[in-house]
């Protein structure tokens, strides 16, 4: 969708788009603008800060954070799940009741749940739907799923991803600030093999722990694998 030789232009403008479409897709476009950083915090896929940044007219504006470090581990639509997960928070702020604190509560789940995506404590089916640090599961007939299909298939993308990524946080497995999301990690993998995966074309391949495997697929011009948990 976006092509330039600005790392920083591109990342930041994909995640402003996907902001902006999520919002008026999933929120009718009650949303305010925020601020979205990144944040490279190993414990956590992402947070919400309520108004914690200022500018030099004392305007006060929402932070959204999201850690760039599992961009090439996680799929495009697990990302900016998470974002989806930090703006709901961001809705209840301006138009609800938040919990005390970093407490996700039964407002926030039902919200969650009708943008179709479930609240869970253990990163699990059947876990508590709320609680201090929580992530969630795509409902994949759910209006996330859908929305996020149609971003996608306009040929959006997370351009830049980290070659080197942490192991993915548990669940429970917190962040600071006020909307924290611990995320879900996939089942651990008691083999001495580990899975990679192409962060172009997502292809996945199994191999020992260290092997530096590049992809041959078409379009990937030799892209090397990274582990995906």
């Amino acid at each position: 969708m976006l092509k330039n030789n600005h790392p920083t232009d591109t990342t930041y403008r994909e995640l402003q788009i996907a902001y902006n479409h999520f919002n008026e897709e999933l929120f009718s476009g009650q949303l305010p603008s925020c601020l979205i950083t990144l944040q490279r915090d190993k414990k956590t896929y992402g947070y919400f800060s309520s108004e914690q940044f200022s500018n030099r007219e004392n305007i006060l504006t929402d932070e959204i954070s999201l850690n760039p470090a599992f961009f090439g581990v996680r799929s495009i639509e697990e990302s900016l799940s998470t974002l989806v997960h930090e703006m709901t928070h961001l809705w209840q702020a301006h138009f609800g009741k938040p919990g005390r604190g970093r407490y996700h509560n039964r407002e926030w789940a039902a919200k969650m749940i009708d943008l179709g995506l479930t609240p869970t404590d253990t990163g699990e089916p059947g876990g508590k739907m709320t609680g201090d640090r929580m992530t969630h599961l795509i409902n994949p007939d759910g209006a996330f799923a859908a929305s996020c299909a149609r971003l996608i298939g306009q040929e959006y993308t997370l351009s830049w991803i980290d070659r080197f990524p942490p192991q993915a946080p548990g669940a429970k497995g917190g962040e600071e600030g006020e909307g924290e999301e611990g995320g879900a990690a996939e089942p651990k993998n008691k083999s001495n093999r580990v899975k990679f995966r192409c962060p172009v074309c997502e292809a996945q391949a199994w191999g020992k722990p260290g092997l530096r495997l590049l992809c041959g697929g078409e379009n990937c011009e030799a892209a090397p694998l990274v582990p995906a948990e």
